[in-house]
């Protein structure tokens, strides 16, 4: 940020009948697109499904204190619950709306909204699939089984370079069964992975990541220790990667990348877009 830029304030609301968690994920995608001197006051009202949770809604809209016109990202399906929170004023984002009616156009039929519904559990198999990988992920992480058989994805990394949770958003969304093996010091003094790992190679995917963040992560877990020492986070650094091209692993580098990009690329590169739910 430029020194000479003061920082200003936008309030952004995201308002939901379910949890919200979708029009957070959307608008997070899009405030990202805007200068760091802006600084996105975030807020999610989830569960507004009565005239008073909407009112309630109104009026944190109506008293959010900053620069700009406040962003009010809402997906409430019910028409008058919908005006209550229009009335509050902001700038009203509705991107599912204008898609819904698009939709509606193509398809040549009415929608049937009903509240919640994009929440509820109506594919159970989707459901239990994830509920099992997500289990899965649990009891193979940080190389805590090597029973790999019906692993999906093998996540390699030095230590806090993402893996863990990279593994449990490939479960929770995807139903991928993703494990995940720290590269310790004696792989990389061999330059050779456990045969319990490296027989399933069609599965192995590698991350890396830039050796000064991965010193700050360490620094909060272990504060003035060797494992957070800058030079020591290089040569695991440098000799994970090598090992990644001796074994020809496809990896990708973390250190500015969300989970949803690192996620995106597992699945491009190992050819599982196929399980998308």
């Amino acid at each position: 940020m430029n020194e000479t830029t003061p920082q200003q304030t936008c309030a952004i609301f995201y308002v939901s009948d379910g949890t919200g968690i979708t029009a957070e994920t959307v608008g997070q995608s899009l405030i990202t697109q805007f200068p760091q001197h802006i600084k996105f006051v975030q807020k999610r009202i989830p569960f507004v499904d009565t005239e008073a949770k909407a009112e309630q809604a109104a009026d944190l809209i109506r008293q959010a204190e900053a620069d700009f016109q406040p962003l009010v990202i809402n997906t409430v399906v019910d028409i008058n619950l919908r005006k209550i929170i229009h009335a509050a004023g902001g700038l009203k984002l509705d991107p599912f709306n204008q898609l819904l009616r698009q939709i509606e156009e193509n398809l040549g039929i009415e929608r049937s909204p009903g509240v919640g519904r994009a929440h509820g559990i109506y594919d159970s198999h989707s459901y239990n699939a994830r509920i099992d990988a997500t289990n899965f992920a649990l009891a193979h992480d940080d190389g805590m089984n090597l029973n790999l058989d019906q692993a999906e994805v093998i996540l390699l990394g030095v230590s806090r370079s993402g893996k863990t949770p990279t593994c449990l958003y490939l479960a929770l969304h995807y139903g991928i069964k993703a494990a995940n093996y720290p590269i310790t010091d004696d792989d990389l003094d061999k330059m050779q992975l456990p045969k319990a790992v490296i027989r399933h190679k069609n599965k192995l995917f590698g991350l890396t990541i830039d050796a000064h963040r991965l010193s700050q992560i360490r620094g909060k877990r272990r504060p003035d220790s060797r494992y957070a020492n800058i030079k020591k986070c290089q040569k695991e650094i440098s000799d994970a990667e090598s090992l990644y091209h001796r074994h020809r692993i496809p990896f990708m580098n973390t250190t500015l990348t969300s989970i949803e990009e690192i996620s995106g690329k597992i699945l491009l590169e190992l050819n599982l877009n196929k399980r998308l739910y």
